[in-house]
């Protein structure tokens, strides 16, 4: 194997690490979003109950709601640039693995070309 094809070898190896990474954050981020759309969603179903101490304490339940909406959009915005660095990274593996594998095939055809050379060599020293 040659040096070329062991560095772009591990080279896909990293890459695909980098862009498994990207993917379980931007599940985290959207994960994340969910939970405080839920949480917000509670918030606003409860605020006008019988048992709710929102009558008691409006602003904090207002503050409670706005400060959930908020984490939902920022892990929204989180998730998209995620979204943005997995496609790079997507972009980056293919690109490396297109060059492993023409680094393969090219050694893989060196070495197919040396032992027709060699049985052609055997064949002349043997004849002769």
């Amino acid at each position: 194997m040659t040096a070329r094809k062991d560095r772009l070898k591990k080279l896909v190896k990293v890459q695909e690490q980098l862009k498994a990474l990207h993917e379980t954050r931007h599940a985290g981020f959207l994960a994340a979003a969910v939970r405080a759309e839920a949480e917000a969603k509670e918030l606003i179903e409860h605020f006008d109950t019988d048992r709710s101490l929102a009558g008691l304490f409006p602003a904090l339940y207002h503050k409670r709601i706005t400060d959930a909406l908020g984490r939902q959009q920022q892990n929204l915005d989180n998730a998209r640039q995620e979204a943005a660095l997995i496609a790079a990274a997507t972009a980056r593996t293919n690109m490396v693995e297109r060059a492993y594998k023409d680094e393969r095939r090219r050694d893989e055809r060196e070495r197919s070309d040396r032992e027709r050379l060699d049985l052609i060599m055997q064949k002349r020293t043997s004849d002769g």
